[in-house]
């Protein structure tokens, strides 16, 4: 066969491995992704029930780096312990090892009713779910028929003296197989097709027992790359390098005690079961059990020794430096919204703080508050252009339509955020430095209904965040109600104005009422999408005409 040939045809093969690996996670992030993250975040209580469901969600993804994005989001953003997400990822490794279990046996039957019931599901169905379920049937079985070809291309392997001449090169030297498989899979970011393409190079008789195990070692090591290389481009503190770091030790460490033991594991293997597919799949399933086995009593001090190198970033820190805004989440879109969601919770404790200090200018005689302010409102013009460009880099075609839905929420609620932030910084600080100047003292009376103002206006900022986080119909409604309460003192202020009652101190006042429902109104418009979807919401205040 011509050599050339050959490597394109492997070339052409892997990417087929892959493209259906990556439509399987795609499939099952679109169908599920929103309830997997879930369910993952809720069982990482215990280091026990995080590696069961480190294993559970990456057999569903059939990816331990999808995973490890997860659980990074979750225990950088404060939602899970390091010590339980570090027993995930250890459960994540045995997941893919057990995908690998399933795939190496000949199942090369199954590619074509998997390829044809998938494309009728996505071609016929109605419902987005079993379109998305189709997409997965594709996947698998793309994923079966790629390795279909490579057994089959990799058959007449040894009568290529070229490649085979490569090969030989490195056959009895474990460290370059172990570096060229590191490789392969980190480009892959998979050690499934890592390991599956080493069990189709043992299986054609390309590579001897001892150089396979070598190249597992190398797929594990090479994907435990992909999340610490992410991590250190995403925004946040070194912090966030905790669990990628401890996941590559983990494995650095199990390859390590093999690579010493290398002859006899090679000989437990082969002589456990001697066909060349069967012992890769079966050593990477070993190597991930026995590496679990001997990391998880020492997790708690390995989670210790990493928050003590890598400490989280100081309280001084800019606080308009999104924490949250992983990139390396970009391609898994239910972690990225997440992640979104988290920052715009950050715009939102800002705005409480702009309005504690908004109200206090009103007061007392401080005089630097609009300076305050505008440095609030420039730590919210940043995150909220930051929010609104990671949410613009979500792939549109890996959205299912509740993630459409849910980006579309996160956006408008960001951008109510940030033009409250606005009216709070340019208008009511200009009020506050306009009663200084003219040296306008508000009566008991007065000052009681302005903080009357503000609380109700902290309170429509908390229902706000409880229709945001839980889609809360009861908090929507109370929402709207507690706009329509602001009415009353801008009435009592236009009337005190309209009779002259209480020399300029009344327009003052109306003016700034008036700028404050301007601040709830943009609080309330968070309600009425949920408003409008459960048919709450009139379209109109008019009443209809009578024919």
């Amino acid at each position: 066969m011509n050599e050339a040939r050959l490597l394109l045809e492997l070339a052409g093969e892997a990417a087929l491995l892959l493209w259906g690996l990556h439509m399987v996670q795609s499939g099952v992030q679109r169908a599920f992704g929103g309830r997997l993250q879930s369910g993952l975040e809720r069982t990482l209580g215990t280091p026990w029930r995080a590696v069961l469901a480190g294993l559970g969600v990456t057999a569903v993804l059939q990816s331990s780096t999808a995973t490890a994005l997860m659980v990074s989001s979750f225990a950088a953003g404060g939602a899970v312990g390091l010590l339980p997400a570090l027993a995930a990822m250890l459960g994540a490794n045995i997941g893919t090892a057990l995908i690998v279990q399933f795939l190496s046996f000949d199942a090369g039957w199954l590619y074509p009713p998997l390829i044809l019931g998938g494309v009728v599901a996505f071609r016929g169905a109605r419902r987005t779910r079993s379109r998305d379920l189709g997409r997965v049937a594709i996947g698998l079985g793309l994923m079966l028929l790629s390795l279909h070809q490579l057994s089959a291309t990799l058959a007449p392997v040894e009568s290529s003296p070229t490649l085979a001449n490569m090969l030989a090169l490195v056959a009895d030297q474990p460290l370059p197989n172990l570096v060229l498989a590191a490789v392969v899979a980190w480009a892959a970011h998979s050690s499934v097709a890592g390991v599956l393409f080493v069990a189709s190079l043992s299986g054609g008789g390309a590579i001897e027992p001892q150089a396979a195990i070598a190249m597992v070692l190398g797929a594990n090591l090479g994907t435990a790359l992909n999340p610490l290389l992410q991590a250190r481009g995403a925004a946040g503190g070194r912090d966030r390098l905790r669990l990628p770091v401890g996941n590559l030790l983990n494995r650095l460490a199990g390859c390590v005690l093999v690579l010493a033991l290398l002859p006899q594991a090679t000989a437990m293997m082969t002589q456990f079961n001697p066909a060349p597919a069967r012992l890769v799949a079966n050593a990477h399933l070993v190597f991930n059990l026995l590496t679990a086995l001997l990391a998880f009593p020492l997790l708690r001090p390995m989670a210790a020794l990493l928050a003590r190198l890598l400490p989280e970033p100081p309280p001084g820190a800019d606080p308009a430096a999104p924490r949250y805004l992983d990139e390396s989440a970009l391609e898994t879109p239910s972690v990225a919204l997440s992640n979104a969601t988290r920052e715009v919770l950050r715009m939102a404790d800002a705005l409480e703080e702009m309005l504690t200090a908004s109200a206090r200018a009103f007061g007392t005689e401080e005089r630097d508050t609009s300076r305050a302010l505008a440095r609030m409102d420039h730590v919210m013009d940043r995150l909220h252009h930051a929010i609104h460009a990671y949410l613009a880099a979500i792939p549109a075609e890996a959205l299912a339509d509740e993630e459409e839905r849910r980006l579309e929420e996160i956006q408008g609620f960001a951008i109510a955020l940030e033009q409250a932030a606005d009216v709070l910084a340019r208008d009511l600080s200009q009020h506050a430095a306009k009663r200084l100047r003219r040296g306008l003292v508000l009566n008991p009376r007065e000052q009681s209904e302005l903080s009357e103002v503000y609380a109700t206006l902290a309170e429509q900022l908390r229902l706000a965040i409880a229709v945001f986080m839980m889609d809360d119909a009861e908090a929507a409604r109370r929402l709207v109600t507690a706009k329509e309460s602001l009415r009353e003192p801008e009435r009592e202020a236009a009337r005190r104005v309209a009779t002259a009652e209480g020399g300029a101190a009344p327009s003052f006042l109306l003016d700034t009422v008036r700028d404050l429902r301007r601040v709830g109104a943009h609080l309330v418009g968070v309600a009425h999408p949920l408003l409008e979807r459960r048919g709450e919401l009139l379209p109109s205040r008019l009443r209809p005409r009578s024919p």
